[in-house]
């Protein structure tokens, strides 16, 4: 019966090797597919806020540089309101603030409060202040949901800047809305006007490069498009960059009312950028930024988002602090194709669960690692993208090699299953890398139990009968005797005509003592069922008239070698050693002594792991054939009712 499980082995081994290469083709076109099909949700925005959250996170836990030391946000609580009694304040109340930072001498001073309507008294005072050449003022551009709103009159377009901010579909601030057009009109930021008056002071002036982008100093502020980084589906109109926040709170801050009191260090004050805008919750200036997280997700003041927009464009120029750069579509489609193929791969390479989990963790701390670390240096890449291509190609390579390995299984248990008892089918499963590497068994030497069985006078009987009579007799002899072994765990390597070569303790080898003892008692187990089927043979067989017969088993525990033997279109299972020959010798020893139908015999070398388990008689030290010692012999009497 081996014979003929490993003679199907190679065809086996050859027909799961034309599977199994065909593994990363037939992985590969449909993770293609796959990670195509996410390229297209990901250019429809399907993954835009994915990519938001993670950049929003990133952007949190980077490192502190603590508040920008050129800026100063004079700001307005309610705790000033209260003060007050009233909002808005008069005119003359923001003209002596302006008045009195003035007096210590700041480079420039924002004032983030619309006055396009005099708030009497003290309007021509404020005037007067927000003529002073180095205050800019608001106004707003106006769009479907809300009216335009002036400047002051008598105040120079130098001098004013728009405060409206840019919101990203998910409600937060990310981007800084440098330069805007209305009405055939370019303008520019409230907080690029701070800025571009601090570098003017340093002698720096702005400029475009050839490409049209805008440029202070070193520092080139690349346009945002609508696909830039994690972006697919923004509205990039204008002139917008990435807003690089610096960090939760930009600036040192003193309250409206402490300046009005003159209750600050003037050092504060003294060549820095004055922001002067509202705090309070009250006055709704108020936004969603990446900080913003958790329960009630505290928002950022505009005044403070505009500081954080002139932080930006300072620390650029002046400090070298990079800006945010993007790779090119080609480069981001190229980044998620690797990873989608990489998920597939890796499924491939591992077949243990616990490998593919562990490796999946890994791949995604790569990419996030990766990711971060260019966040630190400006760069900014989709990260959402990549990890769900990771993870679906990887779960679709589960699925498949799942799949695969079952109809590998399959393969293997309709081939062994009705060959081999379950027990040694599934470990041949179990064992099937080694039983497929090659489509061979390598050669082991292990210790086993061989039974080999003949029946008496089975040439005299043969020469009765037509070779269709004698197959007809014969395979019901055969299939009952090799249901016995295999019901006792153990495999048949070959038939030899009549006779039986059985083994117990391979393919998979015993190890302990203890496996190699139970292997010897199933082997005498199936000898006594074997002869208790042939007493039922033989009463059938004369009911039918056909004639008795006897049968002789030999059984020896010892030493062999197994393993592939022959090529690749001749292939067999070879069990060969000593103890094999001395099997077959004990069948045929002493054949005129046959004192029932089925003679059992065995030797010491079995008899010492079966003691007390089984009746025996001893036959003494007989010699056998081929053999220079004598060996202890022993019949196994079966001690069963008859």
């Amino acid at each position: 019966m081996i014979p003929f499980i490993v003679s199907k082995l190679n065809p086996l081994a050859q027909k799961v090797r034309e599977i199994i290469p065909q593994f990363p083709g037939q992985v590969a076109i449909p993770s293609l597919t796959i990670t195509a099909l996410l390229l297209g949700v990901r250019q429809l925005g399907g993954l835009q806020p994915l990519e938001l959250i993670l950049f929003d996170a990133m952007t949190r836990i980077r490192p502190d540089p603590g508040p920008d030391p050129r800026l100063l946000i004079v700001e307005i609580t309610e705790q000033d309101i209260a003060n007050q009694g009233t909002w808005p304040f008069s005119d003359r109340l923001f003209a002596e603030v302006l008045e009195e930072l003035q007096r210590h001498q700041p480079i420039a001073i924002g004032l983030d409060i619309v006055r396009d309507i005099p708030t009497e008294p003290g309007h021509q005072e404020l005037l007067a202040q927000l003529q002073q050449p180095n205050v800019i003022a608001i106004t707003t551009l106006g769009n479907e949901e809300k009216q335009r709103v002036s400047a002051p009159a008598g105040i120079s377009a130098e001098q004013i800047g728009f405060n409206d901010i840019a919101i990203d579909p998910d409600g937060r601030v990310r981007r800084n809305l440098m330069f805007a057009s209305q009405d055939g009109t370019t303008f520019p930021s409230f907080s690029l006007q701070l800025a571009r008056f601090y570098l003017k002071n340093q002698g720096i002036e702005p400029m475009l490069t050839e490409a049209q982008e805008y440029q202070l100093g070193n520092a080139i502020f690349s346009k945002l498009k609508f696909n830039s980084g994690g972006y697919q589906s923004l509205d990039a109109g204008g002139y917008q960059t990435l807003l690089n926040y610096r960090t939760e709170s930009v600036a040192r801050k003193i309250s409206f009312t402490e300046a009005i009191a003159r209750d600050f260090d003037p050092e504060w004050v003294r060549d820095k950028i004055i922001f002067i805008g509202a705090t309070a919750p009250t006055l709704k200036d108020l936004f969603y930024t990446p900080y913003s997280r958790g329960i009630g997700q505290l928002k950022m003041p505009g005044v403070v988002i505009h500081g954080q927009k002139s932080s930006q464009i300072l620390s650029a120029v002046l400090d070298d602090k990079p800006l945010f750069w993007f790779m090119p579509e080609w480069g981001e489609i190229l980044w998620i194709v690797f990873w989608g193929m990489s998920g597939s791969l890796v499924v491939q390479r591992f077949h243990n669960s616990m490998m593919i989990t562990g490796s999946v963790f890994i791949a995604l701390g790569l990419i996030f690692s990766i990711g971060y670390s260019l966040i630190l240096t400006g760069g900014w890449i989709p990260l959402a993208a990549p990890a769900t291509a990771f993870i679906c190609t990887s779960l679709f390579g589960v699925m498949y090699q799942r799949q695969l390995a079952g109809k590998q299984q399959q393969m293997v248990m309709n081939l062994l299953g009705q060959q081999t008892s379950p027990e040694i089918a599934t470990a041949l499963w179990t064992e099937r890398d080694r039983l497929l590497e090659s489509g061979m068994l390598p050669w082991q030497t292990l210790k086993a139990t061989i039974l080999f069985t003949d029946l008496k006078n089975f040439s005299t009987l043969s020469e009765t009968k037509t070779p269709e009579e004698l197959m007809t007799w014969l395979n019901p002899y055969l299939s009952a005797m090799t249901d016995e072994v295999l019901n006792h765990h153990g495999i048949v390597n070959k038939f030899t005509g009549d006779g039986i070569m059985a083994a117990f303790g391979v393919p998979i080898p015993s190890t302990t003592p203890e496996q190699i003892a139970k292997d010897a008692e199933n082997a005498v187990s199936a000898a006594l069922a074997m002869s208790r089927k042939l007493q039922e043979l033989n009463q059938t067989w004369q009911q039918e008239g056909l004639p008795k017969v006897q049968m002789r088993i030999g059984i020896f525990t010892g030493p062999i070698t197994v393993g592939s033997l022959g090529g690749k279109h001749r292939l067999e299972y070879g069990i060969i050693g000593d103890s094999v020959n001395t099997a077959s010798r004990l069948e045929s020893c002493e054949k005129q002594r046959h004192p029932d139908d089925c003679r059992i015999l065995i030797a010491r070398e079995t008899l010492v792991h079966i003691l007390d388990k089984f009746k025996v008689e001893s036959w003494g030290a007989l010699p056998l054939k081929g053999k220079s010692k004598t060996i202890e012999v022993y019949r196994v009497i079966d001690s069963s009712p008859k």
